[in-house]
C-alpha cells in the first residue's frame, strides 16, 4: 500500500490546498513586486518568482509539508526559511538581484504569507475546538 492510499481523501486535499495557496502565495509576492517598482508584472513574473518557487518545493520536501501542511511553526517556519535561502542564493545564481532591502522586504513578506495563514488557520481551528467543546 502506498502513502498516497492510506491517505484519507480531507487529508490529501488539505495536502493539496495548502501547497496550491504557497504557491499562490509565492506568485503574489512576486506579482505586487513587480508592480511596486512599475516594471511589466506578467512579462517578468517567472523571472522574479521561479527561484522563490523551487525554495518552496524545497521547503516542502524538506519539512516533509504533506504531514502538516497547515502547522505553523513545525511546517510554515522550515517552508518559510527555505524559500527565502533557497530563493535568495538561486537568484544570486542566476545573476539577478538580491540588495539587503529586498531581502527584508522578501524575508518579512513572505513570513507574513507562509507562517501567516497557517498561524490563522490554527487560531481558527482552536477556536472551533473551543466551541464545540462547551457543553450546551
Amino acid at each position: 500500500m502506498t502513502t498516497d492510499e492510506r491517505m484519507p481523501r480531507p487529508a490529501r486535499r488539505l495536502v493539496a490546498g495548502s501547497f496550491v495557496l504557497d504557491v499562490v502565495l509565492v506568485v503574489a509576492f512576486a506579482a505586487v513586486g513587480r508592480a511596486s517598482h512599475s516594471e511589466a508584472v506578467l512579462v517578468g513574473l517567472w523571472i522574479t518568482a521561479w527561484p522563490f518557487l523551487a525554495g518552496l518545493v524545497a521547503g516542502w520536501l524538506a519539512t516533509r509539508a504533506w504531514r502538516a501542511p497547515a502547522a505553523p511553526v513545525r511546517t510554515g517556519l522550515g517552508v518559510w526559511a527555505a524559500t527565502v535561502v533557497g530563493g535568495m542564493l538561486l537568484r544570486a545564481a542566476s545573476g539577478q538581484g538580491t540588495a539587503l532591502p529586498f531581502i527584508v522586504v522578501a524575508t518579512v513578506t513572505l513570513c507574513l504569507f507562509l507562517v501567516g495563514w497557517r498561524a490563522i488557520a490554527y487560531l481558527v481551528s482552536r477556536a472551533r475546538a473551543r466551541r464545540q467543546s462547551i457543553p450546551r
